[in-house]
């Protein structure tokens, strides 16, 4: 029975080969960062209200101007397409059905094109800043002419970060079947048969590109490991405003002096992320970070939460800390494995049945109404000292 995404979890584990698993599993070096965005939430306790009328609620919530049934944006990851045949169009339908949005990774299987033709919107298009600036140009061109409504521009990967794990298991894009790995992979012929139908086993968005034109799958992999540019600067931010019309969405922020400067170039609305723990290890959780990039906007940008959400209370627990929607990848992720569209759409229905159970059972009916009076703040106490009482969190009621 999947009743949880814990459930998902556990589903998708048993479809997908180990490399594939924990590629979407794992995060950078010793792991702190990914488990911090778990933690961080466990800091956050509820103050709930009684006696208050909770027999009509509203999770909706606006993104951008866009109307949204729930608090839930499907975010950018890569290779989504290995985990099901068109896993990228799959999810963005899903998206669409539930009345949430799909963000398409650059470095997805199916094309800007062919995502854009399957799903209505709205979409958003995540992009890298790549070395070949002309490629850079032509992803935003063409996300532009696809009718993509927002770019999302992630800042946090000057260059890829230590994924052990993915070293250890060999994991290579295309896949390939290696004596390290040939048992594991026939243990899952089912999703060898499924990923027999699937359009390509590379980055979708550059095998027509230029002199990669009709290359193979190896070659265009490896032109794009080669593109990730460290010298990227906030002056790339406003050549892109040069090129893109839409709003700009910066995506991997992590302290008040980049959210500060992100306002100050002009961005619409910023992504309080730390890549899910895949890039730098020993972050803070995003939830952590939360409070701090909500006060250094002030209102002028919108903020959005990305990382560690696993439960409908997660998502409750940002929005009252000043977030206007979450972000969730490998929620998603583990269903779009579990059950392709089916689901996916299974993981926003769990998401969202549990944000609207949980605003019921703190007497906060709608979601606009959340704000940081709906929460107390454990302190998190050494080995040797008591456990403090709780507080509630500056500015409650």
């Amino acid at each position: 029975m999947l009743i949880n995404i814990e459930d998902l979890r556990q589903r998708a584990r048993r479809r997908l080969p180990k490399a594939v698993f924990e590629y979407v599993e794992s995060g950078a070096e010793d792991g702190f960062t990914l488990n911090a965005n778990r933690r961080g939430f466990e800091r956050y306790l509820f103050r709930a209200r009684s006696l208050v009328d909770v027999s009509t609620r509203d999770q909706s919530t606006t993104v951008l101007g866009q109307k949204l049934s729930t608090p839930l944006i499907l975010g950018p990851t890569g290779l989504a397409g290995l985990l099901a045949p068109w896993g990228e169009v799959l999810a963005a339908k899903a998206a669409a059905s539930r009345g949430s949005l799909f963000t398409l990774s650059t470095m997805s299987i199916c094309t800007i094109e062919e995502v854009a033709a399957a799903a209505p919107p709205p979409l958003w298009f995540q992009l890298y800043v790549w070395k070949d600036r002309g490629v850079t140009r032509s992803l935003v061109e063409r996300a532009r002419a696809a009718g993509y409504t927002a770019l999302c521009l992630t800042v946090d990967v000057p260059e890829m970060g230590n994924r052990e794990l993915d070293r250890r298991n060999g994991f290579s894009v295309p896949p390939r079947i290696t004596l390290t790995n040939v048992l594991d992979v026939f243990r899952h012929l089912g999703w060898v048969l499924r990923m027999s139908s699937s359009p390509r086993a590379t980055f979708g968005n550059f095998i027509d590109t230029g002199a990669l034109a009709k290359k193979d799958a190896v070659s265009v992999a490896g032109f794009t490991n080669r593109q990730f540019d460290p010298s990227i600067s906030w002056k790339d931010l406003d050549w892109l405003r040069s090129i893109w019309p839409g709003p700009v969405v910066l995506k991997g922020i992590s302290c008040a002096e980049d959210a500060r400067l992100a306002v100050e170039h002009g961005v619409e609305a910023i992504i309080v992320s730390n890549h899910g723990g895949r890039q730098l290890d020993f972050l803070p959780g995003a939830i952590d970070v939360l409070p701090e990039v909500v006060d250094a906007v002030q209102g002028r940008a919108e903020v959005i939460l990305d990382g560690g959400i696993r439960r409908g209370s997660d998502v409750v627990k940002a929005i009252a800390l000043g977030a206007r929607a979450c972000m969730i990848g490998r929620p998603f992720l583990y269903g779009l494995a579990a059950n392709g569209q089916a689901g996916v759409e299974l993981s926003l229905d769990i998401l969202s049945k549990e944000i609207d159970r949980t605003l019921a059972l703190i007497g906060r009916p709608r979601l606009s109404e959340l704000d940081r009076s709906a929460l107390r703040m454990e302190l998190l106490p050494s080995a040797t000292e008591p456990r403090p009482a709780l507080r509630v969190l500056d500015g409650a009621a």
